[in-house]
């Protein structure tokens, strides 16, 4: 076959698409087991996080987790995950909560006291919020711990959440100040805090059982 035809040139790079689309099936799939535990790897210390268990390294990940999450269930068809968890033999309840930011999907989780009322610590997370605004919600450590003390209702009011990100606070109880400069990821937070298909609001039924 002549080097400089079409059928030649159609046919070489046919050849090295396969080969190549076949070495990167292999390579994805001799590295999945890996990047399957690193994403568990991750989730637990995500989860340790909103425990207030921070500046652990993989093992000591692996073993606090083992220590402190006694249970996991899930809720509203998998939606949402409930993790029961003992903390200097206190029970806490840890939520997954999942919402919408201002460029991409935007998580986390909630732990509360065994009150069920109480926060305890908070975790977020974002696919590709703006750095150094919006991001600030998984980079900022302090910003997260103002979530701590908080309450998810408000006075007697049991059947809506109330715990909430504002611009302006107005009722320091169940309100947190907004991240500044990030109006649309805080508003973001707010309404997947209260959202009742995948933020706090799917956990109501659990949370109102004493």
């Amino acid at each position: 076959m002549k080097t400089n035809s079409n059928s030649y040139t159609i046919i070489y790079s046919a050849v090295i698409v396969i080969i190549v689309a076949f070495l990167l099936a292999f390579v994805f799939k001799a590295l999945k087991p890996m990047q399957d535990a690193n994403e568990a790897l991750d989730k637990k210390k995500q989860i340790l996080y909103s425990l207030n268990i921070r500046n652990l390294n993989n093992a000591e990940t692996e073993e606090t987790y083992a220590k402190v999450v006694k249970s996991e269930k899930s809720v509203n068809e998998g939606r949402g995950t409930i993790y029961t968890c003992n903390i200097d033999g206190k029970t806490k309840y840890v939520f997954t909560v999942k919402g919408m930011g201002l460029w991409g999907g935007i998580g986390g989780y909630i732990s509360v006291n065994d009150d069920k009322n109480t926060v305890y610590g908070a975790y977020f997370t974002h696919e590709g919020e703006t750095a150094g605004l919006g991001a600030e919600i998984k980079d900022n450590q302090s910003w997260q711990e103002k979530f701590q003390g908080k309450k998810l209702f408000k006075d007697d009011v049991t059947n809506e959440i109330a715990l909430s990100v504002k611009k302006k606070v107005e009722d320091p109880v169940t309100q947190v100040d907004a991240v500044t400069g990030a109006t649309l990821t805080s508003n973001g937070v707010a309404e997947m805090l209260m959202d009742k298909d995948k933020g706090l609001g799917q956990y109501l039924d659990f949370l109102n059982q004493k």
